[in-house]
């Protein structure tokens, strides 16, 4: 990663695979807020010989929507989580390729071999069983994720991040590479004095959900110098670009009360001393039930998924909620059937794990 930018450096990265020969390349992440340029990878897997695996768990629903590259058609494997992005059930599925792998000077084939060893890695080597309810859910999620609903959800969440960074940075905050093409944005919070372990735990007070991370340079795992935030979930409950705005700012409250905890201790105090001097505070506790109340008020505006427009629409669903019946053979016959799956690039040479 190049420090200065927080992009991925490829040719730091071909150097090193000359370096070492490896014999895969792992093209995924899971704090990174850029496209991945999988066609780069590709070519520098193929001058070491070693197969190119894109991870893709973190995107995979907007792979699914078409709103970000596709990592199958240079990818000769494929992992995706069905929990995250593609909002289904808990779950993992793995593609891989068949057929001719590379051809030699003299015309000699060799034959892709990735079927019968990621089957019996997975059962019986890595897994009891199936969950048969799990595979249902998971065909379900596939089949929302063909609609035209799912990618204007996919493309409201682009949006939706693009906001969310652009009001922290009128705000004088730092995003790692500046921006998002994707559903995430890294905060480096080195430049406020302060770090992603302590911030993480006032936001979480404020009923505010992120992450600490680390950005490059990091000295410790434990108290990373940012916080991770993604727009999908509040995309699902009908925040637009301007509500991301507004989340903006109770991040940046959250992130004051952070300072002002962190300016009553001795500048040596332990995360445990802070979290201490936060909950017996009375003048922190009462900014907390301040922020957290502003917060739970601004999220109970929303009606809740993000195609459901009026209170009409959410009490027509309650009212039918009995009323629903769930067989789950004709839920993976009627959601998948012979259809395939949404993955933009995957083609026929493109075969998937029958088991996760």
């Amino acid at each position: 990663v190049n420090p200065e930018t927080g992009y991925i450096d490829y040719d730091k990265l071909q150097e090193n695979a000359r370096l070492f020969h490896p014999k895969l390349i792992i093209a995924g992440t899971t704090c990174y807020s850029r496209n991945l340029n999988y066609a780069r990878l590709k070519q520098i897997a193929n001058e070491n010989g070693a197969y190119l695996m894109g991870d893709m768990a973190h995107i995979g629903g907007l792979v699914a929507a078409g709103v970000v590259p596709s990592p199958f058609e240079d990818c000769d494997i494929v992992t995706t989580t069905t929990h995250k992005s593609l909002r289904g059930c808990r779950g993992g599925l793995i593609f891989y390729r068949k057929g001719i792998r590379s051809v030699d000077t003299k015309g000699k084939q060799t034959l892709y071999n990735l079927e019968f060893l990621i089957n019996q890695a997975v059962f019986p080597g890595l897994q009891g069983g199936p969950h048969n309810n799990a595979i249902a859910g998971v065909a379900v999620a596939l089949k929302q994720a063909m609609t035209p609903e799912f990618k204007a959800y996919q493309l409201q969440v682009l949006a939706n991040c693009k906001a969310l960074s652009s009001a922290l940075i009128n705000l004088g905050y730092k995003i790692v590479t500046g921006g998002s093409d994707n559903h995430l944005i890294l905060l480096d919070l080195r430049n406020k004095g302060t770090d992603g372990g302590r911030a993480e735990k006032v936001l979480q007070a404020c009923a505010i959900s992120c992450n600490k991370n680390t950005c490059l340079g990091a000295k410790s795992a434990l108290l990373p110098n940012g916080l991770r935030f993604g727009s999908p979930a509040l995309t699902s409950r009908g925040l637009m670009e301007e509500d991301f705005k507004k989340v903006a700012h109770f991040i940046h409250r959250g992130i004051e009360l952070t300072l002002e905890v962190q300016g009553s201790l001795d500048p040596k105090a332990t995360l445990m001393e802070f979290i201490q001097a936060l909950a017996q505070g009375v003048k922190f506790q009462q900014r907390v039930a301040e922020i957290r109340a502003e917060v739970e008020a601004f999220t109970g505006q929303s009606l809740g998924p993000w195609w459901l427009q009026t209170e009409a629409d959410m009490q027509e669903i309650l009212a039918n909620v009995d009323h629903i019946k769930f067989d789950l053979e004709f839920a993976v016959e009627q959601q998948l059937g012979a259809q395939p799956l949404p993955f933009p690039g995957m083609d026929s040479k493109c075969g998937g794990a029958n088991r996760y």
